[in-house]
């Protein structure tokens, strides 16, 4: 099974794969993962980016397929998992892509990039600086609304380092992301913090909420050891 971003160039070439496999008489199934609610057709995709609801379908996926679980159950739990899950990150600075050799965008000392993409791409909105709480609800207001999320849900937070963040202001944001949720009646009863689905060096932080189940959060808890993740173990 192909769990694919959605990026035309991670499409089309998961696409060769997928047929280079069947052609092998290897059955393949693909799943496009379009979470990111900060934009509609940005400058490498079609549609919703794929971002860091990945993380959580990989995790999720792998743990149904070390059930025994067939071909086709894996992928539709798959697509229940991009359907329940929505992303939007910021930045505080560009990465520096290394054929490029220079900043994707340019960003003052006081200013920060709302909506960003994980391979550099610049947001939807550019605002001066504020304090975490609102950074945290730039974020979190527009994945909320998007399903919505209600209250009574029980959620996935997974709380992401573009790659040039530290540990500690993930706490701070994620922190903010647990009050803001209480106040709206959204439990978290999972949650991954770390920098997972990264821009190079870029300072920032992505919010993902997963609405779960029993099922999703079984195997969410279901024993991991990965370079990435490892518990129950």
């Amino acid at each position: 099974m192909h769990i694919v971003k959605n990026y035309t160039g991670d499409v089309m070439n998961f696409e060769m794969a997928a047929d280079l496999a069947r052609g092998e008489g290897i059955d393949v199934e693909a799943v496009v993962i379009d979470d990111d609610v900060a934009v509609q057709d940005s400058l490498y995709t079609a549609g919703r980016r794929g971002v860091g609801t990945t993380v959580l379908a990989e995790k999720i996926c792998g743990a149904a397929a070390e059930d025994k679980q067939s071909l086709q159950q894996v992928a539709d739990l798959c697509r229940k998992v991009n359907a329940n899950g929505r992303s939007m990150g910021m930045a505080l600075t560009s990465c520096i892509v290394p054929s490029a050799g220079k900043p994707t965008f340019e960003l003052g000392d006081d200013e920060m990039e709302i909506g960003i993409g994980i391979h550099g791409e610049p947001g939807r909105e550019r605002r001066r600086l504020a304090p975490a709480s609102e950074v945290v609800e730039s974020l979190a207001t527009p994945v909320i609304d998007d399903i919505p999320f209600e209250e009574g849900d029980e959620v996935l937070a997974f709380v992401n380092s573009m790659g040039g963040t530290p540990t500690i202001e993930l706490y701070v944001v994620y922190n903010e992301l647990y009050k803001l949720l209480e106040g709206r009646g959204i439990k978290i009863t999972r949650n991954l913090i770390g920098a997972y689905i990264t821009s190079l060096e870029m300072a920032g932080v992505s919010i993902t909420l997963l609405k779960l189940d029993d099922e999703l959060t079984r195997l969410w808890d279901a024993p991991v050891q990965t370079p990435g993740l490892r518990w129950g173990v």
